[in-house]
């Protein structure tokens, strides 16, 4: 029976700052200690950002907690982490991370089928402050119009 994609933590801000362009998957380098305390959901990716750096892809500003039974074996909570990603992924993010305004960024950490720990990462432009307010407005029109829909569909 196959197992499900277990959600450790979302970055919930990213479709509030940014435009979403393209998605990607990512593994990611970690130690033992990492992963034990990842199964704890002890992480943050508040403030994460991706770069490409000499070929390959790094993540920064990723929190992981310090595992509870770690003692020493613990390392650094904010350390760079490097992603994997197939060299022709990175060569086209590389060129896309070229283009003003586009930045690398994740959207969620999780433990896929294999229990393997990935990262979506995505090409993502970012919101001026009147793109922001759009899509609130948008998003209350759109709960405004549901809301009316369900009081005429209870009154008939």
């Amino acid at each position: 029976m196959p197992r499900e994609e277990k959600n450790i933590t979302a970055n919930k801000k990213a479709f509030h700052e940014f435009f979403v362009e393209e998605r990607f998957e990512a593994g990611i380098e970690l130690t033992g200690t990492e992963v034990k305390s990842l199964r704890e959901n002890g992480a943050s990716l508040r403030e994460t950002f991706a770069t490409i750096r000499n070929g390959q892809a790094f993540l920064h500003g990723l929190h992981i907690s310090p595992y509870s039974h770690g003692n020493r074996a613990n390392v650094e909570t904010d350390r760079s982490r490097r992603l994997l990603l197939h060299k022709k992924e990175i060569r086209y993010l590389h060129g896309k991370l070229k283009e003003k305004g586009l930045a690398l960024i994740p959207l969620r950490l999780y433990f896929n089928t294999d229990n393997l720990v990935k990262i979506e990462i995505a090409l993502a432009r970012g919101k001026k402050l009147y793109d922001k307010r759009a899509t609130i407005a948008e998003r209350d029109a759109n709960r405004d119009k549901e809301r009316e829909l369900r009081t005429r569909t209870r009154g008939e």
